[in-house]
């Protein structure tokens, strides 16, 4: 189990992954459109993806010709346990988990207006 934490909180610790998570809270998504609002390379963003892909943030499916990408919700529960274990922290539910990484988003603009080189997702 420290392996699966230790990859989830890794996962969690960059910003472009934190707002990929964000992004696929809407839906599922082809690779490209994760890809779209970010200023990075595809390969770049396929790294990011992998991270959250293996530490079991996100599922990845080929559907015909194109990647799908779709969060998987349960991923966190081992870590909110173990939140849950120092007394402090009430269980993750997707919606505070939504809220936490729209407050991260706005506060990494607010700091020099960018994001640590990625462009921010189109909020709906």
């Amino acid at each position: 189990m420290t392996n699966a934490l230790n990859a989830t909180f890794a996962a969690l610790a960059d910003p472009t992954r934190r707002a990929i998570l964000s992004m696929l809270l809407e839906d599922d998504m082809a690779v490209t459109d994760v890809a779209a609002p970010f200023a990075m390379s595809l390969a770049a963003i396929s790294k990011h993806l992998q991270a959250l892909a293996d530490a079991g943030l996100i599922s990845q499916e080929k559907r015909g010709r194109v990647n799908w990408c779709k969060l998987e919700p349960d991923a966190l529960r081992a870590a909110s346990v173990w939140m849950q274990g120092f007394g402090q922290f009430e269980p993750i539910n997707l919606d505070a988990f939504e809220r936490f990484l729209v407050a991260e988003l706005d506060a990494d603009e607010g700091d020099d207006g960018a994001c640590d080189g990625a462009a921010q997702p189109a909020r709906i």
